[in-house]
């Protein structure tokens, strides 16, 4: 039996294909784009499923509500046990009925509860690695960081430990129809998340304060538009309320989350031209 990782190449799924592997369990990775160590599988194509599916055990799955109806049916017909779903910590924020990133999570999360296969949800808040996204570029160029509310509270969570519990939940018994909320060890500022990511590079990076607006028109050059709408709403009410953040990652795996500062050095060189 083998352990299926679907999206093995990105940001998450390449650490879950990693982990199990240093674990010995057979894996098999999924991408849109094959080659010699990736399969074909896309979950808007199901006609590509039932053979990335064959003889599966356990599925780690993104959330794909476009495509959630042909996996289920090609995973209950391979004879798929578990299925680790990434999913979203919107899905239990408040105003999830009025957030698209909630309302699409959800709908793959509830196919899954209907499903009749075992699953486990991990519910990561802010990842950490949105950074790249937002601030990648100026400080490469070595510009202001653009900030609507650098004061505003975040506990990013890094990917390895998204990916670390996805882990435990593929390879040990009493994870089924359990939902896993993620969040970051510690409440930062973005200012400080910034600071961070300048030590890792070992110098300052400058912060220049906008307007909501602004800072709308910076993050739609990089995410789409209902992405950085929800982005700006968490930044905004980081100023008001002060952010969960959570022991599970070290309660499942036995190791400590990653803090900000650790993951920005891991990444420093994301962050250099």
């Amino acid at each position: 039996m083998v352990t299926v990782v679907f999206g093995a190449r990105g940001n998450v799924g390449r650490h879950v294909a990693a982990g199990l592997a240093a674990l010995g369990v057979p894996v098999r990775l999924t991408s849109r784009t094959p080659d010699d160590s990736h399969v074909a599988a896309d979950l808007e194509a199901p006609h590509t499923l039932p053979a990335a599916l064959e003889g599966a055990s356990e599925v780690f799955l993104y959330a794909k509500p476009e495509g959630i109806d042909g996996f289920v049916t090609a995973a209950r017909a391979a004879g798929v046990r578990h299925v680790v779903l990434l999913s979203s910590a919107a899905v239990v924020q408040p105003g999830a009925a009025h957030n698209p990133i909630a309302r699409d999570h959800r709908i793959v999360e509830s196919a899954l509860e209907e499903s009749g296969l075992s699953w486990t949800f991990v519910r990561p808040g802010m990842f950490a690695t949105n950074t790249r996204w937002w601030w990648t570029e100026p400080i490469r160029n070595g510009q202001a960081v653009r900030l609507p509310y650098p004061e505003a509270l975040v506990a990013p969570v890094g990917e390895r430990d998204m990916a670390a519990v996805a882990v435990t939940a593929l390879t040990e018994r009493g994870h089924g129809r359990q939902a896993y909320t993620l969040y970051g060890p510690r409440a930062l500022t973005l200012r400080e998340q910034v600071g961070h990511i300048g030590a890792a590079l070992g110098r300052r990076i400058p912060i220049e304060v906008v307007t909501p607006e602004e800072a709308r028109a910076d993050l739609g050059r990089t995410i789409p538009a209902v992405g950085a709408e929800v982005i700006l709403r968490a930044w905004e009410a980081g100023t008001r309320i002060t952010p969960e953040t959570s022991v599970i990652v070290e309660r499942l795996t036995g190791k400590p989350a990653q803090t900000f500062a650790e993951w920005a050095r891991e990444h420093a060189d994301d962050f250099r031209s």
